[in-house]
């Protein structure tokens, strides 16, 4: 089957992060940086799923380790967010090569509902799998296939990138197509990768 979708990956793909995350850390809870990372992420894996307010569990957590407004922590951690002006002008070619292309990311709702609405992906892509949306995150099964159910083609139609190797076997188990690439390795490899699937964005 010729590869009709792109499914692409948000953070390390579509964008970058905040660059120093635990530099922040360190500002803000210093020799108590790591337990409040951890606490952070850790309570962010709910939300993922959509279980739960992960906003909430930042106003709760951060007053234990920092006295720093817990909406500055989430604002300069979590919607410190740089597309990347290469990515987003792939997915416009492949799209007016005639390609579905979507998005499929983990994300709690606050984050990405910034990403849907104030960055613009909402417009940009085609269909938008949201982990929270889903009540499923990567690399759990369940989450692609429900993202091939929305996406409305075969899994084999389907090419997958990630940044990060467990999702991309994931993918593949379910029987997607899938590649690992990183924004750090350059946008010609990626290129190269799509073009090994026949995948030919518009010039």
């Amino acid at each position: 089957m010729p590869v009709r979708h792109v499914l692409l990956d948000a953070d390390g793909v579509l964008q970058r992060s905040a660059p120093d995350p635990i530099g922040l850390l360190v500002e803000w809870a210093g020799d108590r940086a790591e337990e409040l990372g951890r606490a952070l992420w850790t309570a962010e894996r709910g939300p993922l799923r959509g279980e739960g307010d992960f906003l909430h569990v930042v106003e709760a957590v951060v007053p234990s380790y920092a006295e720093v407004d817990p909406l500055e922590v989430y604002r300069r951690l979590w919607h410190d967010i740089t597309p990347s002006p290469e990515s987003l002008a792939l997915v416009r070619r492949l799209r007016a090569a005639g390609l579905g292309v979507h998005l499929g990311t983990n994300q709690h709702r606050q984050r990405g509902e910034h990403m849907a609405t104030v960055l613009g992906y909402d417009a940009l892509f085609d269909v938008s799998c949201y982990s929270w949306e889903m009540g499923t995150k990567k690399p759990e099964p369940a989450y692609f296939e429900i993202a091939v159910e929305r996406i409305g083609a075969p899994a084999a139609e389907v090419l997958f990138v990630d940044d990060m190797e467990t999702n991309v076997e994931a993918a593949r188990a379910v029987g997607l197509r899938a590649e690992h690439w990183h924004l750090d390795l350059g946008h010609d490899v990626l290129e190269r990768l799509l073009a090994a699937h026949g995948v030919q964005p518009a010039a």
